[in-house]
């Protein structure tokens, strides 16, 4: 239990200003809760978590000019103490790992009630990891049906696997083929079918996914 005394500290980070407010509000009425600031975008949780020093970021992923997860990897390293709470509409396993592997404590779906949200806050504050039993139990079933494989990876083929690798790694078509013994129409094909079995349109969103999936690291 926490001492009656102790205040965590929470910015709230969410693009939308109703969702921001209404979050706000709520944890303010919340003892031992205390709201030190609010960001609309990446670029400001970042700015102000550096000079706010809160206890814990509380935020959406999908946002403006830097996603929750860039922001998390971020903080992950420039501000270690301040641990970092997901709350999403998503329930998708490969948003989860993503959210894994970027560093956030925690993952909460926008459904949860205030109590619940609550009680996360004070577990992720006193050092636990907490993620909502339906994005739990969501991801456990797409390990176990896919054997272990990460999410999305199952859609391509092992061939297209290697090419996508290569193409994040920032090697051209030609530099491709030449690897892999194929002509350099080949790697074309294999790019297209790459990008149209993930739903992604430019060599960045490849790589971004990449990275995320573990295939090729930002360094």
């Amino acid at each position: 239990m926490l001492k009656p005394a102790t205040k965590i500290r929470v910015l709230v980070v969410d693009d939308h200003p109703v969702v921001r407010r209404g979050l706000s509000a709520c944890l303010a009425e919340r003892p031992p809760l205390e709201v030190v600031g609010e960001a609309a975008d990446g670029e400001e949780a970042v700015r102000l978590t550096r000079a706010l020093k809160p206890d814990i970021v509380l935020m959406d992923i999908n946002m403006p000019r830097m996603d929750g997860l860039q922001v998390t990897e971020v903080l992950r390293q420039d501000e270690p103490k301040t641990r970092v709470v997901i709350l999403s509409m998503h329930n998708r396993p490969e948003y989860v790992q993503r959210v894994i592997k970027a560093g956030a404590r925690g993952y909460l779906l926008k459904d949860a009630s205030a109590d619940e949200l609550v009680r996360v806050l004070e577990l992720v504050y006193r050092g636990e990891v907490f993620f909502s039993p339906a994005v739990a139990q969501s991801t456990l079933n797409q390990f176990v049906t896919s054997g272990g494989k990460p999410e999305g990876l199952n859609r391509i083929s092992r061939r297209e696997r290697e090419v996508l690798t290569l193409v994040a790694g920032g090697k051209s078509n030609k530099e491709i083929a030449g690897a892999l013994g194929v002509g350099v129409r080949t790697i074309e094909t294999h790019r297209e079918r790459i990008m149209r079995k993930l739903d992604l349109h430019s060599v960045a969103a490849l790589t971004k996914f990449a990275v995320a999936q573990g295939l090729v690291s930002l360094e």
